[in-house]
């Protein structure tokens, strides 16, 4: 009987924890996103952009913005699109920050139909984190 060799997990855009959040006491090797045969996993996407800035302090929807340009990116660099995200988590830490960031989030995948969840929590990463969305997408076969 022949086995198959498991499918090659591509890991984009690598970086140390220590790097991203200098005031926590991490060192923890993570990376954007990861391609598993066609699926496509992100790290949660927050206000913080690909250069390691937070934008939108305060700004909830702005935020959001910002954490869809980044997926879109990430998406693309791992062979995938907006329109192959099949489950999203959204992550808000006040229930007055929802219509702002769904309107984005909305935007951003009109058409697609995820399925979606969403939860209210304390707290994420850094305090100046009003959201994280994360992403799952699967490439279909016909572009793989």
């Amino acid at each position: 009987m022949r086995v198959e060799p498991l499918p090659t997990h591509t890991r984009i855009r690598p970086f140390n924890t220590k790097d991203a959040y200098p005031e926590q006491s991490l060192d923890n090797d993570v990376c954007m996103a990861v391609r598993a045969g066609n699926t496509v996993y992100l790290r949660g996407q927050t206000a913080m952009d690909l250069d390691g800035k937070i934008v939108g302090v305060g700004d909830a929807a702005a935020q959001a913005e910002n954490a869809m340009a980044c997926a879109k990116v990430l998406l693309e660099e791992a062979g995938a699109r907006l329109e192959d995200v099949v489950k999203i988590v959204i992550f808000i830490t006040d229930r007055a920050y929802r219509e702002p960031v769904y309107r984005v989030v909305g935007k951003w995948l009109k058409g697609v139909y995820p399925v979606s969840t969403g939860l209210i929590v304390q707290g994420l990463a850094k305090p100046e984190y009003l959201m994280e969305i994360d992403i799952i997408a699967e490439i279909p076969p016909e572009r793989a």
